[in-house]
């Protein structure tokens, strides 16, 4: 087999995902002054466009930055020194979230999780009832965990909040999840939701946003964390130069509003049901692949299972890094592997973006062909499977 590859890989890594030529012609550009009207006036409709995206009112903030970036910005702006945090774990970003808040001097409370299974809204209305002091200043919730694939229920964490009538602020991580599952933040009652550009955005990585309900901005005037480059007071401006805290990221601006047009050309219902009906097609090959030898989804639960990014486990003795490694090298398929304690036993396929049916079986066949070639036991016709389901729909 020759070393030389032709054609395009298949890119199903969880991020970054495939970023269509549209976008990539519109920042193929050359740097303009980004004080200039024309530069000033597509800025601000990108600020007004990406709160349709949220389903939110309020304010949404920009940073040249990644999602790690906008975690800090959402503490930093609305929490003090020796506040409380609650941390419901669901995998490992949940839990990069949580060390990040302790390293800003924030007390993290911790509701331990499995990695399999989403955040027990009885769990959270319990130690929030547990909290008579209201220590606890900000419930930390990821909705989709990149690295476990398990996707929460934002709208059952808030009725946990409410029920236990406790007046944190409720935060969301919606980077895998943003522009690929339903997001309502003004109707579910979140106070900050924060993603990145890398993911249902379409665009390369380099911004992270937060967006802020009235009750978030409040919190703003009395947080003591340090936060000079993130302060929200500071980018509540038109002023171009303030509002990014010095040179705006002219051209993932540029790709950021050819991303928005393309979102709000297929329209955000139908965005949702294309994710829907892509990872159903996936599921029906991961359903065959598990039918026998040992395979197994990481989230037990299917009603968890996102529909951003599936994680599978391997067979007990197998090497899922060494699938990923023939699925890319010999059959052109980029995924992601496990991380942390996930690590070797588990690959991830990304499904988010911009991505059609043949791009999915495409993978599905070239991932398939990987368990075949490395004899990973497993049910054969997974993607004849997702084949049946997409011509059933």
């Amino acid at each position: 087999m020759s070393d030389v590859k032709r054609g395009r890989e298949f890119l199903h890594t969880p991020g970054p995902t495939n970023i269509p030529d549209r976008i990539l012609n519109a920042m193929h550009q050359p740097a303009v002054d980004f004080t200039a009207p024309p530069f000033v006036e597509m800025t601000r409709s990108c600020f007004e466009d990406i709160k349709h995206v949220f389903q939110t009112q309020g304010p949404v903030f920009m940073y040249a930055a990644n999602g790690h970036g906008a975690w800090e910005a959402a503490m930093s702006n609305t929490l003090s020194p020796g506040d409380h945090v609650l941390v419901p774990e669901t995998g490992n970003f949940s839990m990069k979230w949580g060390m990040m808040a302790e390293s800003l001097d924030l007390v993290i409370e911790h509701l331990p999780g499995d990695w399999r299974h989403g955040i027990d809204p009885d769990a959270v209305e319990q130690h929030l009832r547990d909290d008579d002091e209201g220590r606890i200043k900000a419930v930390l919730m990821v909705h989709v965990d990149t690295a476990s694939g398990v996707i929460s229920s934002v709208q059952a964490i808030r009725r946990a909040m409410d029920n236990a009538k406790h007046g944190a602020l409720f935060m969301v991580d919606t980077i895998a999840s943003l522009a690929t599952v339903e997001f309502q933040m003004d109707d579910w009652g979140v106070d900050v939701a924060l993603a990145a550009s890398q993911k249902g955005l379409m665009c390369p990585p380099g911004i992270g946003f937060t967006a802020c309900s009235d009750k978030a901005m409040h919190a703003t005037q009395s947080a003591r964390l340090p936060r000079n480059y993130w302060d929200w007071r500071e980018r509540m401006t038109d002023a171009q130069y303030i509002r990014f805290c010095g040179t705006a990221p002219i051209h993932m601006l540029y790709g950021l509003r050819e991303a928005l047009d393309m979102l709000a050309e297929e329209g955000f219902a139908q965005v949702v049901a294309r994710h829907h009906r892509l990872a159903s097609a996936i599921r029906a090959a991961v359903d065959v692949w598990c039918s026998q030898g040992g395979m197994a989804y990481n989230a037990l639960i299917p009603e968890q299972r996102s529909n951003s990014i599936t994680a599978i486990r391997v067979p007990t003795g197998y090497n899922a890094e060494e699938v990923r490694t023939v699925a890319r090298e010999r059959y052109q398929v980029a995924m992601g592997g496990g991380l942390e304690q996930l690590k070797g036993d588990v690959f991830r396929i990304g499904h988010m973006g911009d991505l059609n049916e043949p791009m999915v079986l495409g993978a599905l066949a070239g991932i398939e062909a990987a368990l075949q070639y490395l004899d990973v036991p497993h049910g054969r016709g997974g993607v004849v499977a997702a084949i049946d389901y997409l011509t059933g729909t």
